[in-house]
């Protein structure tokens, strides 16, 4: 067994996770001080994120050749990801519709002033509302919490700061100013453009960048050298992210608003084992073959509850499963930016919840509207730990129908809830990668059979060390 431990990551998070909450929980104090920890492993795969997506990408297009294809996948991509972040935003809506999870966080026998914006955001309150609002626009008299929560002067900085982005000023945003600030940043979007501009103007020169698309190749295998040799220590990130989580807040913190997490994590297993299920099939492929596929990247995502980690593994281990690498490398990085379809489930419930806890009724026209604010301010969210509040402060702030200063309910909590909304984007941009490689008609059964049946095997050979197995039967995973 300590054999099988040594080898198998899935195991090392696993138990790191475990031994993390058991730290937090009992030595609050030590939990926090293994934050830097989390930060560290979550810096090194940050590290090698830009430079992988670029080489990737540029690889991927410049072998392609077929410039009018390279236009054809990313129209079918972004396809894709419009449909099913909507379908997400819906279901999220209607559960919190369905649920409620903010009937019973405050009551009535007191009250206090809410403000309607934060003090940093009142300068926007000139902007044309989505629909008439009453008196949700004027200063709110919301009754009292019976839970602890976080006053607007403690809501982070950066979601203060949120503001309504237009959709001129996303498309500007997207193009870099200097593309080595866009590296240092971590801008996927920004790094994204670039790549693809590389990867054409390569592929329009024809044979003579020959020479140069080989050192890219090169380049590109020592990445993923680099990827496998900090994926080593990721158990001690996992470790440390969540001692700290639990720590810094502790398990109580999570009693008072336990209906609004059981419904996020609810949501997001619907979404996933239905609506997500029902596109593999449609593809021709199994959820749950997939799922065993990426258990490590995902129970690394629980561990450090940012599907970032995990994009450099799943960017290698997509490619093996039989993906073109061209497709791979672009629908990767734009769906960590348009694909997020955790996040999409979150924003709409989050928004429904502080309605709901403020006593703001929505009308079906009003929750469209916010619906359709969150197509747009859910585009390019970043895929780690807090966009989310930043997110739904732009969203709230430029809607003006829910208070800003609701979003003190979330803080406590929004961390706990992190890791449903990462794994979910993590799976969800994993089969849009699949999908559109299928669609597309750059995906190769051959690849899939042979990566699902080397998984088996290696999963049998662990286990022979602690456990007597019998022969395997190892058949195809793919759906005639």
């Amino acid at each position: 067994m300590p054999k099988a431990l040594h080898k198998n990551m899935t195991a090392q998070v696993l138990t790191a996770i475990a031994l993390g909450v058991v730290i937090g929980a009992v030595k609050p104090a030590w939990g926090e001080a293994m934050k830097p920890l989390g930060d560290g492993f979550i810096r090194l795969v940050t590290m090698v994120v830009g430079p992988l997506i670029f080489l990737t990408i540029v690889v991927g297009i410049s072998t392609m050749g077929n410039l009018k294809k390279v236009g054809r996948v990313g129209v079918k991509a972004l396809i894709y990801f419009e449909v099913v972040t909507t379908l997400a935003l819906l279901i999220g809506m209607v559960v919190a519709n369905i649920a409620k999870p903010g009937h019973g966080i405050v009551t009535s026998s007191t009250s206090t002033t809410a403000p309607a914006t934060l003090p940093s955001t009142q300068s926007s309150a000139t902007q044309a509302p989505l629909a008439p609002t009453g008196p949700a626009t004027m200063p709110v008299t919301a009754p009292a919490p019976r839970v602890a929560v976080a006053t607007p002067a403690e809501v982070p900085a950066s979601a203060e700061g949120a503001k309504k982005q237009t959709t001129v000023e996303f498309l500007l945003s997207v193009i870099p100013n200097n593309i080595f600030k866009a590296f240092t940043d971590g801008n996927l979007l920004q790094i994204l453009v670039f790549s693809v501009l590389c990867g054409c103007a390569i592929a329009s020169l024809g044979p003579r960048c020959s020479p140069l698309i080989a050192g890219l190749e090169n380049l590109t295998e020592v990445m993923f050298r680099i990827v496998a040799i900090i994926m080593k220590v990721a158990p001690l990130g996992a470790l440390g992210a969540m001692a700290y989580t639990i720590g810094k807040f502790g398990l109580g913190s999570l009693l008072p608003l336990a209906k609004l997490m059981v419904c996020v994590y609810l949501t997001m297993a619907i979404f996933i084992f239905v609506v997500l299920g029902l596109i593999c099939r449609l593809f021709g492929f199994r959820l749950m073959t997939y799922l065993a596929y990426i258990k490590e990247e995902i129970l690394l995502v629980l561990g450090t509850s940012s599907s970032e980690s995990a994009l450099p593994r799943m960017i290698e281990k997509l490619e093996r499963l039989g993906c073109s690498r061209a497709i791979v490398g672009m629908v990767i990085p734009a769906g960590y930016s348009f694909n997020l379809d955790g996040t999409s489930i979150y924003l709409s419930m989050a928004v429904l919840f502080i309605a709901q806890a403020l006593g703001v009724e929505l009308s079906l026209g009003q929750q469209l509207g916010v619906m359709a604010v969150l197509m747009l301010t859910s585009k390019g969210a970043a895929a780690v730990t807090g966009a989310g509040l930043v997110t739904l402060s732009a969203t709230l702030e430029s809607t003006h129908l829910v208070p800003v200063a609701g979003l003190a309910l979330l803080v406590g909590v929004d961390r706990f809830m992190s890791e449903a909304r990462a794994i979910t984007n993590l799976i969800g941009n994993g089969i849009a990668t699949i999908c559109v490689s299928k669609w597309e008609g750059e995906f190769d059964p051959a690849m899939f059979d042979e990566a699902i049946r080397a998984r088996r095997l290696a999963g049998q050979d662990l286990a022979e060390h602690a456990f007597p197995v019998v022969e395997p039967k190892v058949h195809s995973e793919i759906i005639p």
